[in-house]
This record gives structure tokens, sequence and C-alpha cells, in this order.
């Protein structure tokens, strides 16, 4: 089978285009992909690197309020359509697959043109400008969460499927995430994490974190910062005593997330679809600060869900300290019986068969196509 994957501007858009990716590739080897993005896009830096082929379209988003930047963006609409129907042309897919983002809007479209089949994937409840737009055109609508299916009243077939990341956590080495820290094997991870691009509210944290951290026995802090705020944080970092940074791990970012996330013993992060989606799945503890600057607030909702089924806690950015959040650390760290039934109600929200769902919904449109 053949299939091109388009998606981007953030990782919550691309991760789980890719994690459809490797379920394709697991299930068939043979099949192969083509991901179409933006050059200016965080996925020009992320795709290339995890072996799939990638093309590029230059096309920028709608503003939210009326002004001539729009019209401006209906003309590159208009030729990164046209750009997508000469690529698609070229490589004859079975079935197109976007994940929201901008940069998916003008390449769906254009397959819907061409006849050829598409299925758009929603990370969160409320449906993205991209997605809600294409959902007048899309033969399938993937949903993570059951209570999009009313927001999408003009699709022709809604499936509740979970977000494939879970699936792609699930495959992931933890042995290989210690051993790219440099941490022994076994032993206990708090991973701190402000999605693709770093969140500035909990690096300022960071400095007290590792103070709690430290006083731990056996625990490590990997603090993942975001290239913005890496050189400012390893500088704050650098004046702390010895004692409390010779478990610390600092870095801008990981190529290699799901492994990490695996070995992690409790995750500390902003609380988007992707992330939601991997720590349920392997049933991680989790204390989720959502960020306030997302449409519709999203991510608290998505933080709410896991703290009110006690897999988590959260803790909303107006009201977070370092203070407060060395001490949430110390009490669910410090003890063991919290930690498992944290990781229990964590399991019990996941959809780790995500991948495979949607996998089995493109191989059901691409099966007329391949048939004729």
């Amino acid at each position: 089978m053949r299939v091109v994957l388009t998606g981007g501007g953030t990782g919550g858009h691309i991760y789980p285009a890719a994690s459809i990716g490797r379920q394709l590739k697991r299930e068939d080897p043979d099949t192969e992909l083509l991901y179409i993005g933006s050059s200016a896009g965080l996925e020009s830096r992320i795709v290339p690197k995890l072996g799939i082929p990638f093309e590029t379209i230059e096309i920028s988003g709608f503003k939210r309020k009326l002004s001539l930047d729009n019209v401006r963006t209906v003309i590159r609409f208009l030729r990164a359509v046209r750009r997508s129907k000469e690529m698609l042309k070229g490589f004859r897919p079975d079935v197109v697959v976007g994940t929201g983002g901008y940069v998916c809007g003008p390449v769906v479209y254009a397959a819907a043109r061409l006849g050829i089949p598409t299925l758009i994937h929603e990370q969160n409840v409320d449906p993205g400008m991209a997605n809600a737009f294409l959902s007048r055109y899309a033969d399938a609508i993937a949903v993570s969460f059951p209570e999009s299916k009313a927001r999408f009243r003009r699709g022709r077939r809604i499936v509740h499927t979970g977000n494939p990341c879970a699936t792609n956590v699930l495959h992931a080495d933890k042995a290989k995430g210690y051993a790219s820290l440099g941490i022994p094997e076994g032993s206990r991870i708090v991973l701190v994490v402000g999605g693709s691009r770093g969140a500035r509210a909990l690096n300022e944290a960071i400095p007290d974190i590792a103070g709690a951290v430290g006083r731990l026995d056996g625990v490590w802090l990997v603090a993942v910062t975001g290239d913005v705020h890496y050189e400012q944080t390893k500088e704050r970092l650098n004046r702390l005593p010895a004692e409390l940074s010779r478990r610390l791990r600092v870095v801008p970012y990981l190529d290699n997330m799901p492994e990490v996330l695996a070995a992690s013993s409790l995750i500390i992060s902003r609380a988007g679809a992707s992330m939601i989606a991997e720590i349920t799945a392997l049933g991680v503890p989790s204390i989720l600060v959502p960020s306030p600057n997302v449409t519709h607030n999203h991510q608290e909702a998505n933080a709410r869900s896991l703290a009110d089924a006690g897999a988590a806690v959260m803790i909303l950015e107006r009201e977070l300290t370092g203070q407060k959040l060395a001490g949430t650390i110390a009490r669910i760290m410090g003890d063991e019986a919290v930690r498992r039934a944290m990781s229990e109600a964590a399991k019990s929200l996941a959809m780790p068969d995500s991948a495979e769902r949607i996998t089995a919904e493109l191989r059901a449109l691409a099966a007329p196509k391949r048939g004729r």
C-alpha cells in the first residue's frame, strides 16, 4: 500500500502521523510512505530523522480575524493545492492521512479532488481549523475522544480510535532510553517535558525540582527544555550545589522521546493530546500543567480527565510554583502505593490499539481503489 501522511506545525500533529506510518510498516514492511509538510514547520526537522521520505509545500495558517493576510493565505492555499496535486499524481497513493495543522489542508483537499481516499485524525476534543474545514471532504474522521463525534456534523464516517501515539510508545525499548541518557537501567526517572517547543513555566521551576529530586535516593531528573529555553535553564542549573545536580540530565530536545517515556517513573508535562495518550498507554503517573495558551483551553480538559480518574495531579499554570511542584513530586515519589494507584488509573484510560484501529480504517478505504 502507498500512503501519504501530512500534518505539522507542532509535535501534537506530527507524531500521530509518524505513529500511523510506523504501524503501517509493522503490519506490512512493503508499505511505501511519503510525508508532505512545510519547510518552515517542525516536521521538516523531525520527519527526515525518522527515515520517511519528505516533501514540502509552502502554506501558512489563517488568522482568526479578517485581515489582508488572509487574502494572501488563500492565494498560497490555491498554489499549495496545485503543488499537492502534482506530488499526489507522481506518488499515486492508495490513501492520504491528515493529522491537523494548516499544512494538511491543501494536501487532503487536493487528494479529495483527485478522488483519492482520505482520512483525517483529530487529537483533541474540539477540532482544529484545518480538520474542521477538511471534515466535509474526508472519507473518514478518526477521533481521539468520543465527545468529538458531535463536533463533526458533516463527517461521512466518524470512528473513535484514540491517539496512535499510544500504540507507538508501547513498542519503545526503555533500555535504550536509559542508555541514551547515561542513566543506570532500572533507576527511577522524573521526566520534565514542556512539549516540542518547551514551556517557560516548567523550565523556571526546574531548579526547585532538582532540589527535591536530589534528596530522593536513586531518583534521576531529566529535563527537556526546548531549544529556546535551553541555555537560560542550563545557566540557572549550573548554580546548584554539586550534590543536587549529580543525578540531573538537561537536554534541549529528545529524538527518542518514546524510549525515555517508557523508562520514566513520573512525568511532568503539559497536557497535549499525544502526551496524554502516551502517559495512559504506559500507565505512568503524571503531574500535568496545562498550557493556558491553546485554543478553547483544551489542555485543561485533557488534564482534568486524568486528574478526575486519579491518574494525575493537575496544577494550573497560574497556581504553579517551584515549591509546590517540588512538594508534589516528593509526595508521589515517596509513596509506592500512590504511584501504583495512579499507574492503574492511567492504564484504565488507555487505548493501546489506537494505531491498529486507524490502519484498519485505511485498508478499508484503500481496498476499493486497489481492487480496480
